[in-house]
């Protein structure tokens, strides 16, 4: 057997000094059913001839767990085809185990297993429950065996992991606590010790010290080495003897004998500075308990030019009220020049400087935008405008997309009836105040970004109102209301008055996508719905509306809601949403009850906008690209006709979740293939979650709830015992046990997101990513589109959900929960759970299709609806669903010749071909001399339907024209039709029709 690394220590403080390897198993047993750790116990002929029925052994396991005494052991001899029964546990503590056992496989070695577990709960959302302590012996051994007090005496030799991954050596192998006291005792005046540790040993227990501190001490000295260029990092762990507040680094010029130096500017602390996702710089507040250890990491960016030698410098650590104190720094510089930082080598930790990131982020406008333009208060970009009132507030939102959307027309459309405003009953005078407008005034107005102010005043309160609209049609509001004297506000009502021919479809606050109800009522309740606004439109025009608290935090999605829930705005908070009709509008009334308000109090009525369509939809890009969703042999891909291969996690090349960096040169030599095929290949990449895999799992860690959201603990077995609590358990993959931790949402691991995507398309060669829902925002997808197109890449975003609107996810729809990414997404998969028979055309358009938004998606649960899909230009997806195979409707549009095709959707008053029964909808696709005519029913029995055909508009002569079914596969026979011939429509389905 090889052993990855073996450790001789000696214990001077058990009962007994022995001599212990520190090793892996090499997966030499089955950790499913005897866990992943065991100490090799070896005793010796001689001892066993002194007691053959009872021996002793002292294992000094030093474990981090929490209970050892409550779980259970198996004592297996190394030959032997059972373990032994007759055993008994005489003490157990975190430091060691006093155990009696009979040795049934004579003398030599015995395996002790010592946290057993078994796997409940899903198999990708495991619950790993230990065993709990057995004493299986027979009561005649254990009489004769207290009553005998003379035993065999075994050595613990040998502790093993089942791999090294596992391994509690050496961070995670504690010291006993007569070593802490010896530590603490040596401390003197001090208010707490510090441990200098390397970046190759992470610190991994924030309430146990290592035994490899206890035996090296605590010191004010550290030393290492490192290249020119390189993002360096080294540990400074804090054991706190007394609770420490505020704690902060102080660092240094590092400085060589010749003078050469390295500025303090170039070196930092990750845990108490830093760059935000946005691009702001950050401190955090450091505090340690009494007891409690925090790793400190620190960050140095040794420049190119430094010329090699040993540079010198210290670091002060210094917290409130308490004694600081001074670690020594020598950093030796080798001649070596790192590449790109060393970020080659990550299990040095030299991407944790990514988390510091600002990559991408200026607002730079993006294709196919336009720059943003300012006229007499309208501000235009692409296919809208937003006209602004002096109050600050919209006055009119225009949009120009043509009903098709294929295209930016010149017809205004106006969404708004009258301008945006607010009415507000208080005791100060007037029970509706006039507000006196100072006028708008335009602060940036940038090709990217607009921003606007304006004051508005009242008696007894003034409204400040701060703007910026963005290039893709975005726009955000912080109104502030400040009381210049004591008042009673009774009601805040926002008025956003909606033109009824946009206001024909609704989805959100409760509502799933289809055609808006006469009356919508609708109250908070945060704790149990992620419902904050909704979306109003037709497919040419719209907008979303969302209500925010000035502290707004993005909430957790896909399952973990309710873990993370919204943050109730303290304003809004108190009201609710009443959608009506009144008068010539349909109006959207937000309303609260804020109550009494003193001279300087404010209160916050944050609200965004987001104008729809965004762009006008891409067909030729639908036709042109198929998505096949599955590693696969890329020749037997290609001839599936498929072009563009997403690669999921869980794979050969992309084995871990939201990680894709450890099997890098596998994908590049995949996707190396892939290109020279004439094939794109996107991977699996998002935020939500954290593969145990990542080298940074640690650093991480010490960043306190930044990365990873608090939780309750539990699922696989490695997370519990390396990881410990206070963490939500994610996707696992039982065949590479692949445990993933749940992100906590806008965090600097959005830096480190962007920098990967921007590596992974220097040097993998990705051609854009599939994602698996967002846990982020529009800034950080702005940011990934920049880096996937930069210098002319493609740059695909294809984006999946499982439908939201369930008590898990808050009953929210996924297209409403992902509107602000729409603006730089290609495709969306939505998805699973959707129900394509069940729902009608409307939810289609709205929640599924992507239409109304300047997207074409495809469809997923049980391969969807192939007749309504065609209505939305959408198939399923090869070869995800069984059964459902989109080949031979690609095969069809080949043949037909649909790149080209004019797409004119039901919708459309425009479309020159319907159907003489109100269930069964029509949408053509129209070129030159034929049209391709797609019907599909929503009838509840089969029918008889009649074309109702506008031939001029089709340019088709109809005495010379021929209606014909072509035959597809698992869709339609061949069949002609009369001009005049009644169609039979089955339910639920439909047909392909070419007219020429």
């Amino acid at each position: 057997m090889r052993y990855g690394f073996i450790v001789v220590l000696f214990l001077h403080s058990l009962a007994s000094a022995q001599s212990v390897n520190y090793a892996h198993g090499n997966e030499s047993w089955n950790a499913d059913s005897l866990g992943n750790h065991r100490f090799i116990v070896h005793l010796g002929a001689q001892e066993y001839q002194k007691n053959k029925n009872v021996a002793q052994v002292i294992i000094p396991w030093r474990r981090r767990d929490e209970h050892p005494e409550a779980k259970k052991i198996i004592i297996v001899g190394k030959d032997a085809p059972q373990p032994v029964s007759n055993f008994k546990i005489i003490a157990a503590s975190n430091e060691s185990g006093n155990i009696l056992f009979q040795p049934s496989a004579g003398p030599g070695d015995y395996y002790v297993y010592y946290m057993p577990y078994k796997n409940e709960g899903r198999s990708n959302y495991p619950k790993g429950t230990y065993l709990k302590a057995t004493e299986p012996a027979a009561a005649s051994w254990l009489k004769s065996t207290m009553e005998n007090r003379s035993y065999a005496k075994a050595n613990a030799v040998r502790y093993e992991s089942i791999d090294a991954f596992n391994s509690f050596y050496p961070m995670e192998i504690i010291a006993t606590r007569s070593e802490v006291e010896k530590l603490r005792q040596s401390a003197a005046k001090r208010d707490f010790l510090v441990f200098p540790e390397d970046r190759m040993h992470p610190v991994k227990m924030n309430y146990y010290l290592p035994m490899r501190w206890a035996q090296r001490g605590a010191s004010n000295q550290f030393s290492d080495t490192t290249s020119r260029g390189e993002n360096f990092s080294f540990q400074l762990g804090i054991y706190a003897l007394k609770d420490l507040e505020n704690l902060k680094l102080y660092f240094s010029d590092l400085k060589a004998k010749d003078g050469k130096r390295i500025s303090a500017k170039s070196i930092s602390c990750l845990n108490t500075t830093g760059i935000d996702y946005r691009g702001d710089s950050m401190t955090k507040k450091i505090s340690v308990g009494a007891g409690f250890i925090q790793s400190l990491w620190c960050l140095v960016d040794v420049p190119k030019s430094a010329l090699p030698g040993s540079y010198t410098g210290n670091v002060k650590i210094a917290a409130a009220g308490r004694v600081p104190q001074i670690v020594q720094l020598r950093l030796e510089i080798t001649s070596d020049i790192a590449k790109e930082g060393g970020i080659d080598h990550p299990e040095r930790q030299t991407r944790l400087a990514w988390l510091n990131s600002t990559l991408a982020q200026d607002n730079a406008v993006l294709a196919p935008y336009t720059p943003l333009k300012i006229e007499n208060n309208a501000v235009s970009l692409l296919g809208r405008q937003v006209v602004v009132d002096k109050s600050g507030f919209p006055s009119q939102i225009k949009t120009y997309f043509t009903p098709e959307m294929t295209s930016i027309g010149t017809k205004e459309n106006n969404l708004l009836t009258e301008r945006m405003h607010f009415h507000i009953n208080s005791s100060a005078g007037d029970k509706n105040p006039a507000w006196k407008s100072e006028g708008v005034h335009f602060l940036e107005q940038d090709a990217g970004t607009v921003k606007w102010t304006a004051l508005n005043k009242s008696e007894g309160l003034d409204m400040y109102v701060d703007a910026s609209l963005e290039f893709d049609g975005f726009l955000s509001y912080t109104v502030k209301l400040v009381a210049t004297t004591d008042l009673d506000l009774d009601q805040v009502n926002f008025h956003m008055p909606v033109a009824p021919g946009f206001a024909k479809y609704f989805m959100g606050l409760g509502l799933k996508g289809g055609e808006r109800p006469d009356s919508i009522a609708w109250n908070w309740d945060v704790a149990h719905k992620n419902q904050d606004g909704g979306w109003i439109g037709d497919v040419n025009g719209g907008f979303q509306f969302s209500l925010r608290d000035e502290k707004y935090v993005r909430p957790l999605n896909t399952n973990f809601y309710l873990q993370k829930p919204l943050l109730l705005p303290a304003s809004w908070g108190s009201g609710g949403i009443h959608i009506f009709k009144k008068g010539s509008a349909v109006l959207i009334d937000a309303y609260s009850h804020p109550g009494q308000m003193k001279k300087g109090d404010t209160l916050f009525y944050n609200f965004n906008l987001l104008i729809t369509p965004f762009h006008p939809i891409n067909t030729d890009f639908q036709w042109r690209n198929r998505f096949y969703h599955r590693y696969e042999n890329l020749d037997s891909i290609r001839s599936k006709g498929a072009n563009v291969v997403n690669i999921h996690h869980a794979t050969k090349i992309n084995p871990y979740i939201n990680y894709p960096f450890i099997k890098w040169r596998e994908m590049k030599q995949y996707i190396d293939s892939a290109h020279n095929l004439g094939l794109k290949v996107k991977i699996y990449n998002t935020i939500r979650e954290l593969s145990n895999k990542a080298y940074e799992t640690f650093p991480l860690r010490s960043l306190g709830h930044e990365i990873y959201t608090p939780g309750p603990g539990g699922g696989f077995s490695w997370l519990q015992e390396h990881i410990g609590k206070d963490y939500i358990a994610a996707w696992f993959v039982p065949s590479i046990k692949d445990a993933a931790i749940v992100n906590s949402g806008m965090s600097r691991w959005h830096n480190y997101y962007v920098e990967g995507m921007n590596w992974l398309v220097k040097n993998v060669g990705i051609d854009g990513i599939y994602l698996d829902d967002v846990a982020f925002d529009r800034t950080t997808m702005k940011r990934v589109k920049r880096v996937l197109t930069a210098n002319g890449k493609p740059g695909i975003i294809d984006l999946h959900s499982a439908n939201q609107f369930n008590k898990s996810d808050g009953f929210n729809n996924s297209a409403n929960l992902y509107m602000e990414h729409f603006p730089y997404i290609n495709r969306l998969w939505f998805g699973e759970y959707f129900d394509y028979e069940q729902n009608g055309p409307d939810f289609f358009l709205t929640e599924v299709s992507g239409i109304p938004f300047g997207l074409m998606g495809e469809m997923l649960q049980d391969g969807g609806n192939a007749w309504r899909g065609m209505l939305y230009g959408m198939t399923n997806r090869l070869p995800w669903s069984d059964g459902a195979d989109p080949r031979p409707i690609w095969r069809f549009w080949d043949e037909f010749g649909i790149e080209g095709a004019e797409m004119l959707g039901y919708w459309s008053p425009a479309c020159p071909v319907q159907t003489d029964h109100p269930e069964v909808l029509a949408t053509v696709y129209k070129k030159n001399g034929k049209t391709l005519v797609a019907m599909a029913s929503w009838a509840n029995e089969d029918i008889n339907v009649k074309l109702l055909i506008d031939w001029t508009a089709l340019g088709i002569d109809p005495s010379k024209a021929t209606i014909e079914a072509k035959a597809i596969k698992d869709f339609q026979e061949a069949k002609l039709f009369d001009r005049d011939e009644a169609i039979p429509v089955k339910q639920n389905k439909g047909w392909l029709l070419i007219i020429q």
